[in-house]
């Protein structure tokens, strides 16, 4: 049974296509301004005191790959889509119970498991829309200013990044098993999702705590790293798909035990 997929994807098309316009207009932006900022981007680095730099992972700011990948990936990929994800995945279920549309989706041959994974499946949507879409985006906006991206690095930025994006809905999802109030678990998500990445950041600044930043989940993408310096850290993507799995096994159970 595949209805609730089908319904549950359909709902994520339009906020999909919302953030994808949103980016492309962003990244109009951006590289409109990379011209004149390249120009005097000596000038404009020490304009910044250097704990900035550590803080969000800029590197080589005066190429295209580390312009944007700062501006761009850095903090609305990393951490505004993060947000994204965080909030969608904690309204999956919460918002059905608050509802009560979840006692008639359980009056129907379906379990609770399957409730679950079919709405955690939908994420499909803004999970492609997104990564194909700006993906295309980006690579014709250097073309269109004289500029490139190694396609290979381009790919693999958004491919990537998919784990990270997993794990803080998986983080929604399991506050959406677990708060009754989908207002509430939303909040919940969207704020831990925000403290954790100021946790790997800040715990960059200092080496004696950087091991704090371990337990977040923005220390294991590293955009710079791709489009910069070309090194993928499969293994990383690997850890977080991991820490996907456990997240939404966590919610399968809890949602599976609870009264509703």
């Amino acid at each position: 049974m595949t209805a609730i997929l089908r319904v549950e994807s359909r709902k994520r098309v339009r906020g999909s296509v919302v953030l994808v316009v949103v980016f492309a207009l962003l990244s109009a932006l951006y590289f409109s301004m990379f011209p004149g900022i390249q120009e005097e981007m000596e000038a404009f680095e020490e304009a910044f005191p250097a704990f900035m730099f550590d803080l969000f992972g800029i590197e080589e700011l005066h190429t295209i790959e580390g312009f944007i990948a700062a501006e761009i990936y850095s903090f609305f990929w990393v951490l505004l889509l993060g947000v994204y994800f965080a909030y969608v995945g904690a309204g999956l279920i919460a918002s059905d119970v608050e509802d009560r549309r979840m006692d008639l989706t359980l009056s129907n041959p379906v379990s609770r498991e399957s409730v679950v994974l079919q709405k955690a499946a939908a994420l499909w949507v803004p999970l492609v829309a997104l990564n194909v879409g700006v993906a295309v985006i980006v690579y014709l906006g250097a073309l269109a200013i004289g500029e490139s991206f190694d396609p290979v690095a381009l790919a693999m930025v958004h491919l990537l990044s998919v784990p990270y994006l997993l794990v803080c809905a998986g983080i929604g999802i399991v506050l959406s098993v677990v708060i009754e109030r989908a207002r509430t678990a939303r909040a919940v998500a969207l704020s831990l999702v925000v403290l954790l990445w100021l946790i790997d950041g800040v715990s960059r600044l200092d080496d004696d705590y950087e091991w704090i930043g371990a337990a977040t989940p923005s220390r294991y993408y590293e955009e710079t790293d791709i489009l910069v310096h070309e090194e993928y850290a499969f293994l990383d993507a690997g850890i977080l798909l991991v820490a996907f799995l456990v997240l939404l096994a966590a919610a399968v159970v809890v949602f599976t035990r609870r009264d509703v």
